[in-house]
């Protein structure tokens, strides 16, 4: 593995996470995220076992080899090769060599190799969990400090809190100081979403639950649109209206008629509500 200086061989890739199923959460994960995990499993010429994507490590670690045996993988780092995919995967395979109990400090940037998508059994689920805190950094069988158990408590209370949905898929409910928001990942191709927005906003039924869209991010070659919920709103409170609402989506999205003039009007304030991020 080269030095983080060197020049970089691997390609750039917009949608480093195209092909996994779990795409739009791994996505979140990466960027709207504070705390979450998702067990994927190797493919069997890669071992056959378990591996853990995490939002964060302490010290921003790429990885973690636990003292309890299970690798953990940070998706909140920087992508050095320009290949986020080919970068995760380099770091896998290097950390199931490191003793337990040992940490990847440095990031490094990989030639050429395999990719997330070759070394993952795309068969098996990857299932996010959301967390409130960061105890999943640590074994649970080791003795925990006072000291810890304090470091651990500063992190947790800096965490936005946020809830994943449950009647929909990649749509997690954020608050932020007294704001409430939804913000919902979608694998379609960007450019489709936009103009499923915008098809919705024309017909009046662009909104979740009264809550507003205000924008969206661009991260990884996907969108996370964004709606603004009223006040006080909680997270059991929009299932229903976000349940409702997919379908419609759905729709607009299988839609490939040319967008009416209104209807180009709306999207380009949409475009313009875009946020890139990385």
């Amino acid at each position: 593995m080269a030095d983080m200086s060197a020049q970089s061989s691997v390609d750039f890739v917009l949608r480093p996470f195209e092909g996994i199923p779990a795409e739009p959460d791994l996505v979140a994960m990466r960027e709207i995220i504070p705390a979450a995990t998702a067990v994927a499993t190797l493919a069997k010429e890669y071992g056959g076992r378990e591996i853990t994507f995490v939002t964060s490590l302490p010290e921003s670690w790429p990885a973690l080899h636990r003292t309890d045996g299970a690798v953990l993988i940070a998706l909140q780092t920087h992508a050095g090769s320009g290949d986020l995919s080919r970068d995760l995967a380099d770091r896998i395979l290097a950390a199931l060599e490191l003793e337990p109990g040992t940490p990847i400090v440095n990031q490094t940037i990989p030639g050429p190799g395999p990719r997330l998508q070759d070394i993952l059994d795309l068969t098996k689920p990857i299932d996010i969990h959301v967390h409130d805190n960061f105890d999943f950094w640590l074994d649970p069988t080791v003795e925990r400090s006072k000291e810890l158990d304090a470091s651990l408590k500063e992190a947790a209370d800096a965490i936005i809190e946020t809830v994943q949905l449950k009647s929909v898929p990649h749509a997690f409910w954020c608050r932020m100081g007294a704001r409430e928001f939804l913000r919902w990942s979608f694998a379609q191709d960007e450019e489709k979403v936009l103009d499923a927005l915008a098809r919705l906003h024309v017909k009046r039924e662009s909104t979740i639950g009264g809550g507003k869209y205000i924008g969206a991010f661009r991260a990884s070659g996907i969108s996370i649109p964004v709606w603004e919920l009223p006040r006080g709103s909680e997270a059991e409170d929009i299932e229903e209206a976000a349940a409702e609402f997919l379908p419609k989506f759905t729709a607009a999205i299988d839609d490939d008629s040319a967008l009416d003039v209104y209807q180009r009007r709306a999207r380009a304030g949409i475009v313009a509500r875009q946020k890139t991020l990385r």
